[in-house]
């Protein structure tokens, strides 16, 4: 794992995160993979238990433009974000693994089954699991682990909303033989094709702007993340220039 930035373990280097995950495939190894933005850095920041879950991750990911712009100002490193939902769709383009997907609702399932099999003719016949809705600390690991270990995935990919899915992949990983979990929310409803979530347009993307079309997609949930993380940030950005 890369070093610290604003409390938090992240790995800039895309292709040292593709070493990561690939290798520990190839060695059927297990861990979890953490997507951190600002709403994830935030909690991070504030809750000591979840801090330590997402530094106990594998490798975490930065999946904000704004977060690597800020960081690479405060370093003087031209940092890279890596975003999740273009790591998703680069591993199924590959076509070489095996993947379970865990999580959000049946027709959303339904629809990132249809439209990714279109992709890889084998993700057709993969695992697609609702999982119930409780409190993470109700669920049956063990009993989720053991439908997941029957079918022995390369990639399990967790679609719970952040914090909860950090925190799941955490309690679930003692119960696995095998696998890297990703925890990346969204993106099951980025590419099921149904419902109301969907992804910034392409010239958003480019400009570093998806974080805005976010905002106004759910603004009842976004705006206040977005705000608790500018109310943070200038403590954060203070301790950072200290520790450099």
């Amino acid at each position: 794992m890369d070093k610290s930035y604003f409390n938090v373990q992240i790995e800039f280097d895309g292709k040292k995160v593709d070493s990561i995950i690939q290798s520990t495939i190839t060695n059927h190894g297990k861990g979890y993979v953490c997507s951190i933005e600002s709403n994830n850095l935030t909690v991070a920041n504030k809750n000591p238990a979840f801090l330590a879950v997402v530094n106990g991750a594998m490798v975490n990911l930065c999946d904000g433009s704004m977060l690597a712009k800020i960081l690479g100002v405060i370093h003087g490193k031209p940092f890279q974000s890596n975003i999740g939902a273009d790591l998703f769709i680069k591993y199924v383009n590959m076509g070489r693994y095996k993947q379970y997907f865990l999580g959000n609702t049946r027709p959303v399932l339904d629809g990132l089954r249809e439209n990714l099999s279109k992709i890889d003719p084998a993700i057709a016949s993969m695992s697609f699991e609702e999982l119930p809705f409780r409190k993470v600390e109700e669920f049956d690991y063990k009993g989720i682990a053991t439908k997941i270990n029957s079918e022995k995935p390369d990639i399990i990919w967790v679609s719970l909303g952040a914090p909860k899915q950090e925190f799941f992949m955490a309690r679930l990983l003692p119960y696995l033989d095998q696998g890297i979990m990703f925890g990346f929310g969204a993106i099951f409803n980025f590419n099921a094709g149904i419902g109301q979530v969907k992804r910034a347009p392409g010239w958003m993307l480019k400009l570093n702007m998806e974080w805005l079309y976010r905002a106004f997609e759910e603004p009842r949930k976004n705006i206040p993340r977005y705000w608790g993380f500018i109310k943070l940030l200038p403590g954060l950005i203070i301790s950072e220039i200290s520790n450099r």
